[in-house]
């Protein structure tokens, strides 16, 4: 990872103001029909479109990144041996029968503790880490997932209040990995048939991997930026992937990442010419400005929230003024936020 110039930002440089009613409670029916904010880096102008629009910017040669993580439905409701309820979300696989989950209320959890989920699973709390989250182990019959489905829901983020009616709703629709324990939401409004359409005009597509961690919700607790300790998360580029992205950039071709997941894939194993490597690991990359992407030349993204690691990452392609001047305008335009909002198009 190249160096980081010494600024000293503070989390407070990337506030905004956001009044509670442009945060979308729902997603938009159809997938593509959410609005496309589309703001042009080098003339700093935008236009405001529709999702489906994008394929007017898309070219062919142009090579889109996807993140393929698919959402488990991973919040649970267990029942302590006393009669108790405990919220139980996973967060990391260990094995095939030991998670690492966050329980709600924690003091619930403590090592020892046995719980139940329904009819179908049974956990013991076998350790708890140094930040608190649990580690458990599960019993139960068949494959994991199935119980899953059966016992589990989707861990929506915490500004959404409405119940999500159609769960399919916050995975992508090239979900196949499961993993994550929040949706990669840039993904969500892309279609089969809009990614056709993409393809047919010569538009390459290319599947990365990062399982999203709930720490993508977690504020940043430092006031000075640099001094914020980044969840790690796991990552994996094919050779295939690799191959399409690397062929472009040395053509000279753009590599268009889908959300800020496709960008900390690509950008933890870039080298200084922008080329990746098929390869898996964990990253703690932290980006923000004034970073250079090595790899990432565009990104098709949400709108984030204020005083994120995830607004601080799109600065890097705008600059902290610039983004701030975007959300303002975005704002005032009525454009809805967050995961289940509308998407933006740094070109």
């Amino acid at each position: 990872m190249q160096e980081q110039e010494k600024i000293q930002y503070k989390k407070s440089d990337f506030y905004y103001d956001l009044p509670e009613d442009r945060i979308a409670q729902t997603p938009a029916e159809p997938r593509d029909t959410s609005r496309l904010l589309v703001y042009h880096r080098d003339g700093k102008s935008i236009e405001n479109r529709i999702f489906r629009e994008i394929t007017d910017y898309l070219q062919a040669g142009d090579v889109l990144v996807v993140n393929n993580t698919k959402v488990l439905p991973a919040r649970m409701y267990a029942k302590t041996q006393h009669g108790g309820v405990v919220e139980v979300l996973l967060l990391k696989r260990y094995d095939l029968r030991t998670w690492e989950v966050l329980m709600r209320p924690g003091k619930k959890g403590k090592i020892g503790a046995k719980m139940t989920i329904g009819e179908e699973l049974a956990l013991e709390v076998k350790d708890v880490t140094d930040s608190g989250e649990r580690i458990v182990e599960f019993t139960y019959d068949g494959a994991f997932e199935d119980v899953l489905s059966r016992v589990g829901t989707m861990p929506l983020p915490p500004y959404i209040k409405t119940k999500l009616e159609n769960q399919a709703r916050y995975n992508t629709v090239y979900s196949r990995v499961d993993g994550s324990a929040a949706a990669p939401t840039a993904g969500l409004h892309f279609t089969e048939d809009l990614l056709e359409k993409l393809r047919e005009k010569g538009v390459e597509i290319a599947e990365v991997l990062l399982h999203v961690g709930l720490g993508t919700f977690r504020p940043v607790s430092e006031e000075i930026i640099t001094d914020h300790k980044m969840h790690s998360e796991f990552y994996e580029i094919g050779e295939k992937a690799a191959e399409t992205i690397n062929r472009a950039k040395r053509e000279g071709r753009r590599v268009i990442a889908v959300g800020t997941t496709s960008v900390r894939t690509l950008e933890s194993v870039a080298d200084d010419n922008g080329l990746v490597r098929a390869c898996s690991g964990n990253t703690e990359i932290f980006l923000y400005p004034p970073y250079k992407m090595k790899c990432v030349d565009a990104l098709v993204t949400n709108f984030h929230l204020p005083e994120s690691t995830l607004i601080m990452l799109v600065a890097c392609l705008t600059g902290r003024e610039e983004i701030l001047s975007v959300y303002k305008y975005a704002v005032e335009q009525k454009y809805r936020f967050f995961s289940f909002g509308d998407a933006c198009l740094f070109l």
